[in-house]
């Protein structure tokens, strides 16, 4: 996993970003928590963090998290990337950028709204320039699974043009105990981010507490 030990996240105070970053710093990686207001991450924190590892986590500014760590997940908002991606693309040159950005445009979130480019992800491997190894990822897993101390069969798809970033990436999220599997190019990221508004509605519709996506080898099915 080249020895990746530091772990930026941006837009950490989000759920998914909390989630993760409880998550990693159990399993001891030294995580750093990017936002525009680290005062109120703290202050969440210190609300309703108490299971986080505090001696493996810093909260500072996007800029700064983005400098100093080896590989950086983007969790904000898609109202919020295209400002993020500009910020931290003079930081990110030679790292592996994991997107997780899903394009959910309110108040219609369960409808697919995909960006004029098509998909979000390629958009970001563009903007970032190819010296950036942009891996997107973790759109179909619920926060709130993510958030439990315990999750089984949580499947992630994970798509990137590079085949060793997806591998670094894979092997990552396989240390908090997800299941990842190489999907292809970052084009092929369009069913990932075109499928989470689909589960949302299912969530909606059938009360489902978090629906995700199962891989099955037909194989085994006869």
């Amino acid at each position: 996993m080249n020895n990746i030990e530091k772990i930026g996240i941006i837009g950490g105070s989000g759920s998914l970003g909390f989630a993760l970053s409880n998550r990693l710093t159990k399993e001891n990686f030294k995580v750093m928590i990017g936002s525009r207001s680290p005062e109120k991450v703290t202050s969440k924190i210190n609300e309703i963090g108490k299971d986080l590892d505090v001696q493996n986590l810093v909260v500072q500014g996007i800029g700064q998290t983005a400098r100093e760590s080896e590989l950086i997940f983007l969790t904000v908002p898609f109202s919020a990337h295209h400002k993020t991606v500009l910020e931290i693309k003079p930081f990110v040159q030679g790292k592996i950028v994991v997107d997780t950005t899903v394009p959910l445009v309110p108040p219609k979130v369960a409808r697919v709204q995909l960006p004029d480019s098509g998909c979000v992800a390629r958009m970001t491997q563009e903007i970032l320039g190819n010296d950036v190894h942009v891996v997107s990822a973790l759109h179909n897993v619920a926060a709130t699974e993510l958030a439990k101390s315990q999750t089984t069969d949580v499947e992630v798809m994970v798509f990137g043009n590079n085949k060793e970033a997806r591998e670094t990436v894979i092997q990552l999220i396989s240390k908090i105990s997800l299941k990842g599997w190489h999907c292809g190019s970052i084009d092929n990221a369009v069913v990932a981010e075109s499928l989470t508004p689909v589960l949302i509605f299912m969530n909606k519709f059938y009360n489902f507490n978090g629906s995700g996506i199962k891989i099955v080898d037909g194989r085994n099915n006869k």
